[in-house]
């Protein structure tokens, strides 16, 4: 009886632990508790949480760290309908984090990053990792930066400070976070050679000259302002700048030190319905021919201003035409620029072994790639417990339990 009890407790592990799903893998949520007493909460005060697979072989030495987006919030009241979702407390977070694509433990996708340590950082502040206040009378923790850094600490002891590679990356909000961390995160491995960052869809662009800037600098702003952002904006910007554009990567991304990687669409579709405006253009069928003009300007500021940065010769670029936002880890990668997909011009370029800036000169106009774009949605208390994968650790094992006791 008691052989067999532990056999179902070591196969409900393997099964329940990391479950694959489609091909992905779902990883079990970890919450930091531990953050709490150093104030390195979510913007309802709950601890921030990760999931994290351990490295193997080849991997050992390496670690991949992925920041998670979801946009932000930019006033209190917009905050506080933030802090009951997934994206401001940890509270309403699924139980497993779905790895896949860049994340995928399947060498068959990412073979030259598939054994690494990786560790998925869930979003829960709202500010890009940024934020550093608290305000009292609404009651919410704006702890981003803290956050950050209790998760960098918490990887050290794991042994991400014997690395031999690593490497920071990010999506849309988690992407912008990216490219704002990314020194800081290379100064977390003096021994290391190897250490670079990849920003997906988080280079957000303000466009001084292009239609409603007024606007993208009235939200931005807004985020900067009720985060009280001032003093943890990149200097090399606020000392020159409006304060309320240092949040766009146009006046930060030439200075970052640390080899950078710039993967977007140059019609990404979340930043041109800043253009366009929200109207009923969200998929291309529906946008109209001046819509459609407006994202072709769009995108020649957008490469304008890609090309404008201070030039780096390790800084990666992959542009494409697709109509979508974000590429990982819940999309596929296989869009490709000069018969190289996404996932080969990462690894080429993370290894040195080929000069990787693709820009797809070919279209001017947005194609539909049939790629749905990543969105993040707010989940709802119901969902928390939804994951089929549960009920079937649940039935697997329970049927192991009888058949071994029997």
């Amino acid at each position: 009886m008691e052989k067999a009890i532990i056999v179902v407790g070591l196969l409900s592990t393997l099964i329940c632990s990391t479950a694959q799903v489609h091909g992905d893998t779902l990883v079990p949520l970890t919450l930091l508790k531990s953050a709490i007493s150093k104030g390195a909460v979510c913007l309802d005060g709950s601890a921030p949480a990760y999931s994290y697979v351990e490295g193997s072989g080849n991997g050992s030495s390496s670690w991949m760290v992925y920041l998670e987006g979801g946009a932000w919030c930019y006033t209190l009241s917009d905050c506080q309908a933030r802090s009951i979702t997934p994206f401001g407390s940890s509270k309403f977070m699924k139980p497993y984090t779905n790895f896949s694509d860049i994340m995928d433990l399947n060498c068959t996708s990412y073979p030259d990053f598939c054994t690494w340590h990786k560790v998925y950082i869930h979003y829960c502040d709202g500010s890009s990792f940024m934020s550093d206040i608290l305000h009292l009378k609404a009651n919410l923790s704006f702890r981003g930066a803290r956050i950050f850094n209790v998760m960098m600490q918490e990887m050290l002891g794991k042994g991400m400070g014997n690395a031999k590679e690593a490497m920071l990356v990010g999506s849309s909000a988690g992407g912008l976070a990216t490219m704002l961390h990314c020194d800081k995160f290379r100064n977390l491995f003096p021994n290391t050679s190897r250490v670079k960052c990849i920003s997906d869809s988080g280079f957000f662009l303000y466009g001084k000259d292009l239609h409603a800037h007024i606007i993208r600098k009235y939200y931005y702003g807004g985020v900067v302002k009720t985060h009280e952002l001032a003093n943890a904006l990149p200097t090399t910007c606020t000392s020159k700048m409006d304060l309320n554009l240092c949040l766009f990567p146009e006046y930060f991304a030439g200075d970052i030190q640390t080899p950078l990687f710039i993967l977007e669409s140059a019609f990404d579709s979340f930043q041109v319905r800043y253009v366009v405006g929200f109207t009923s253009c969200v998929r291309l069928t529906t946008c109209n021919s001046t819509e459609i003009e407006l994202m072709k300007d769009f995108r020649k500021t957008f490469i304008k201003t890609l090309f404008g940065l201070k030039n780096s010769s390790s800084r990666g670029m992959f542009v494409h035409s697709c109509y979508r936002h974000g590429h990982f880890p819940f999309s596929e990668t296989s869009i490709s620029l000069a018969n190289k997909t996404i996932r080969e011009a990462i690894a080429d370029w993370y290894y040195d072994r080929s000069y990787s800036r693709e820009l797809d000169t070919q279209h001017e106009s947005p194609q539909d790639c049939s790629i749905h774009s990543f969105v993040p949605k707010p989940l709802n208390k119901h969902s928390l417990t939804s994951l089929p994968h549960n009920r079937l650790c649940f039935i697997l094992c329970s049927f192991l339990l009888v058949f071994l006791v029997v």
